[in-house]
């Protein structure tokens, strides 16, 4: 059992997702009091005893940045609160995409995030589908990565499909992509694909064979769409009979929901880590990964092991 208190507070942007993650776990959301300064900055002050309590932090740090200084501000908070423990869930944790120096007199976004999240004092991180499985190590702190999987796979079965194939958008995602296959017992392709800029594809290649295969392209996360509508045009010139399309985090930026809408494919699935506009889109179907954090948040708590949480 637990030997201590646990409190629930959300930042304001991943509200719609912390409630639902509430009502799971069995409790109301803590409140926070929100002052606004004129000149944009604001100071979050929880509006309840927190003393030696577990504090469970929700909130994504997705763009603008103004989301990832009121988590930390949140965490220094409860920090000055005597909080015994601050577990900041980041159902979609931002800059992951920056974690090495792959070009001169770059910064690597992702370790700097971690340090800040560490510096604030988190003293426990739970995250969902990271970028780059290598970020846990930025931590000096426990992490718990889980994965869209447990919420996808089950979507995929009932889903039917005959001759079934699961494909990876690049040569990043085809650990994922095998991995799904052979869970599911489909088959794997890979598209390689060649950048010469960020969100901008050059060229792709397909490998693999798809003729006939109902496909199902995985990712970690759709931005602009840019490759995913690319990979499934690529994958009907090459026979298949039709492509669905799943990733975690629904980014969907520029001109995502319309290359979506106007691509062939038949359906993107995402979760709700980041507040997804599925209105503008009839193709996006939004998957609520709250259950999820739910029961792992309830685990930790009471000292349980997550290790039946991680499918793939």
């Amino acid at each position: 059992m637990a030997d201590q208190l646990s409190y629930l507070f959300s930042t304001r942007t991943s509200k719609d997702l912390a409630e639902k993650i509430a009502q799971y776990y069995g409790k109301e959301l803590g409140k926070i009091n929100f002052q606004e300064f004129s000149d944009g900055e604001f100071e979050p002050v929880l509006d309840e005893s927190v003393r030696g309590g577990r504090v469970f932090l929700i909130g994504s740090t997705f763009p603008p940045a103004d989301n990832l200084l009121e988590l930390l501000l949140m965490i220094d908070a409860a920090k000055r609160a005597s909080a015994k423990s601050i577990t900041v869930v980041l159902p979609y944790f931002g800059l992951a995409r920056q974690d090495r120096k792959d070009k001169p007199r770059a910064p690597i976004g992702a370790k700097l995030v971690a340090n800040l999240l560490t510096a604030a004092g988190a003293t426990r991180i739970m995250t969902m589908d990271l970028h780059a499985d290598q970020i846990q190590g930025f931590f000096e702190i426990p992490v718990d990565h889980l994965y869209a999987s447990t919420i996808f796979v089950d979507y995929i079965r009932d889903l039917n499909l005959e001759n079934l194939t699961i494909a990876s958008p690049d040569m990043g995602g085809a650990k994922r992509a095998k991995n799904y296959a052979g869970h599911l017992g489909a088959d794997v392709v890979i598209a390689y694909k060649e950048r010469k800029k960020a969100n901008v594809v050059e060229e792709m290649f397909l490998i693999g064979d798809v003729e006939g295969k109902n496909v199902i392209l995985i990712d970690d996360m759709i931005d602009t769409a840019g490759t995913l509508c690319k990979a499934a045009d690529i994958l009907i010139e090459k026979g298949a009979k039709s492509v669905r399309a799943m990733a975690t985090h629904g980014v969907l930026s520029g001109k995502a929901y319309e290359n979506i809408e106007n691509s062939k494919i038949l359906e993107v699935i995402v979760t709700d880590s980041i507040p997804v506009k599925n209105n503008l889109s009839s193709k996006i179907k939004v998957l609520s990964c709250a259950p999820l954090f739910a029961d792992v948040m309830k685990m930790v708590h009471e000292h349980q092991s997550i290790s039946s949480k991680f499918i793939i």
